[in-house]
């Protein structure tokens, strides 16, 4: 009986001492000063801890969605219920809901969408506290409609095993894909699901030019095997050799990398390349707009993107004080060899330049474009 109750006893300490730990974790003014460094959050820490619930949608890998979504419910004691969707498809389901959103903030994933999202009213302005640790004001939307956390070099993701059975080189550069030799051995997504495809079409069009940016992507689909619902979706058949060629962010590239898949080669294109912003922002109309805001606040803080290291996210981090992922740096990989993209270009045109690449499809744009 004296043991049952020393059993007993010690489980209710146990359980004393847990909650006294989620008790200092979730203490306003400590938990604004691990975020931001001073008390400026403390109002609206405890305005969303009165909420206490908070939906995301995550566009970035799963890994990663999970790991941020369960630190933040840990540190600030906030219940959060978390879904991972591709950028096109969140895109398309808040313009559905039509400012009653299900979810009350948008994670990860190529800026494209947001910035379209934004000009059709279906983000909400708010003015970080933390934007301060931006390492550049590009990496923001002026008006606060969206934040940066993290930047991705597009390029290929090459089998280097599968080239060499065939006896081919790997591609150089994007003019190199349009060789007949590699017919049936690319991937890339599809631009009506994947904001990485998005901007895919949004580069070669400010690389080439508008008719002859459409005119190269026409070409290439005669070489391409598979659009996949998501953007990283190609990077993760490279290794198993299912696609020999995708196209995609080399941070997905070397995720398989240190998988164990070391016949993967990592190709930046020769005629230069894009970047995307992967970012965060708030529905219009979210039901919990002050936790929403506190997630901004979160997810501009190493406490978040630090995360991405051990979450099999390797992409540059656009955060000051934050400490980049080290797995990247054996793979010599520039972040600032590229191209200056027009974000503006392409958040007033996007839409449209993805309607006139299917048309000039036409019937070619067939069951290889995977929706689910």
């Amino acid at each position: 009986m004296k043991k049952i109750f020393a059993v007993l006893l010690a489980l209710v300490l146990a359980l004393g001492c847990c909650s006294i730990a989620m008790a200092d974790a979730a203490d306003p003014e400590a938990l604004s000063e691990l975020l931001c460094g001073d008390d400026s959050l403390v109002d609206l820490i405890e305005e969303a801890q009165e909420e206490g619930e908070l939906v995301v949608y995550g566009s970035c890998e799963e890994a990663y969605l999970a790991a941020a979504s369960k630190h933040f419910e840990e540190i600030t004691g906030i219940k959060v219920s978390y879904q991972r969707l591709s950028t096109g498809e969140v895109q398309g389901k808040i313009a559905e809901e039509n400012h009653n959103p299900s979810g009350d903030v948008w994670f990860g994933g190529t800026n494209d969408p947001y910035n379209e999202s934004a000009k059709n009213g279906f983000l909400y302005a708010y003015e970080a506290v933390n934007a301060k640790n931006l390492s550049k004001a590009t990496f923001r939307d002026a008006d606060g409609y969206w934040y940066g956390i993290y930047k991705g070099i597009l390029g290929f993701m090459v089998n280097t095993e599968e080239l060499a059975k065939k006896g081919l080189e790997a591609p150089t550069g994007w003019d190199s894909l349009l060789d007949e030799k590699y017919q049936g051995l690319i991937w890339s997504s599809n631009p009506n699901t994947a904001g990485t495809a998005r901007l895919i079409v949004n580069t070669m069009i400010q690389m080439k030019g508008h008719d002859e940016g459409i005119a190269y992507l026409v070409a290439l689909d005669k070489n391409i095997a598979q659009y996949t619902k998501s953007g990283s979706g190609p990077s993760k058949y490279v290794g198993p050799g299912e696609c020999v060629i995708g196209i995609g962010f080399l941070h997905d590239g070397i995720t398989q990398i240190l998988k164990g898949y070391d016949n993967i080669a990592l190709v930046i294109p020769e005629e230069g390349t894009s970047y995307e912003i992967g970012s965060t922002a708030i529905f219009d109309g979210a039901a919990h707009e002050a936790a929403a805001k506190l997630w901004i606040e979160y997810a501009l803080s190493p406490e978040c993107v630090e995360l991405a290291d051990d979450a099999e996210s390797y992409q540059f981090l656009v955060i000051s004080n934050a400490e980049q992922p080290a797995a990247v740096a054996p793979f010599g990989l520039d972040p600032d060899n590229v191209i200056d993209y027009d974000f503006a270009d392409a958040k007033a045109n996007t839409t449209k330049y993805v309607a006139e690449f299917f048309a000039a499809l036409a019937d070619a744009a067939d069951d290889r474009f995977k929706t689910e």
